[in-house]
């Protein structure tokens, strides 16, 4: 019979060093740790650099009567390497600053990145971004909007953002999760969230 799963919790980690590597824009620091293992005893001492930029919020706004969801495109550097266009069709997202809610920046954001507001906002799934290399834990959401709001070029001047606002089709939005055309990860987990919950988030909606 398999032990229990996981086998192990993070009383199983010992941290016995940490050293800024960068302080910029982002954040990087070495970890240095020992484990416990699979066949018994202590790993040897292990270093990892870890990308810190704290933990963030996604939401995806959806117009039940016009049934249109609303995205968001922007210019991301880290996909130019290997995509056509680093121009990605992404969810409204942003980072949970010291203080605020996850709540609250799930509002804030709607209106910086797309001039909306959110009503019936409701919690998705939570999830690590890439644990081998960051702390990032991304907590999704989906709520409830006015889609015919939706439109212009947003973003704060300040933070360089030149955010470009779409009102989608429900139907196009599911196409461009099957073809590939949506290829970031949150706006991938938020939209097959959606399709596979989308009857009961319905019934819930109207029921508050």
């Amino acid at each position: 019979m398999s032990k229990e799963i996981p086998a192990f919790t993070s009383n199983d980690v010992e941290i016995t060093d940490v050293t800024p590597v960068y302080n910029g824009f982002f954040k990087m620091q070495q970890y240095t740790f020992r484990h416990k293992l699979f066949a018994g005893g202590w790993s040897d001492d292990v270093k990892r650099e870890i990308f810190e930029r704290g933990h963030a919020v996604g939401v995806l706004p959806y117009d039940p009567s016009r049934q249109e969801l609303v995205l968001i495109e922007q210019v991301r550097i880290g996909a130019l390497a290997t995509s056509s266009s680093p121009w990605l069709i992404e969810i409204i997202a942003g980072i949970i600053d010291k203080g605020e809610t996850k709540e609250s920046v799930c509002h804030r954001e709607a209106m910086e990145e797309a001039g909306i507001t959110l009503q019936h906002l409701t919690p998705a799934c939570s999830y690590l971004s890439s644990p081998g290399g960051t702390t990032e834990r991304l907590h999704i959401y989906v709520a409830q909007t006015d889609a015919s709001t939706a439109e212009g070029i947003h973003g704060l001047e300040e933070e360089s953002e030149d955010i470009r606002v779409h009102r989608v089709a429900e139907k196009t939005a599911l196409e461009w999760l099957k073809n590939g055309h949506i290829d970031n990860a949150a706006s991938i987990i938020a939209l097959q969230w959606f399709f596979l919950h989308k009857s009961e988030l319905m019934e819930q909606w109207q029921s508050q």
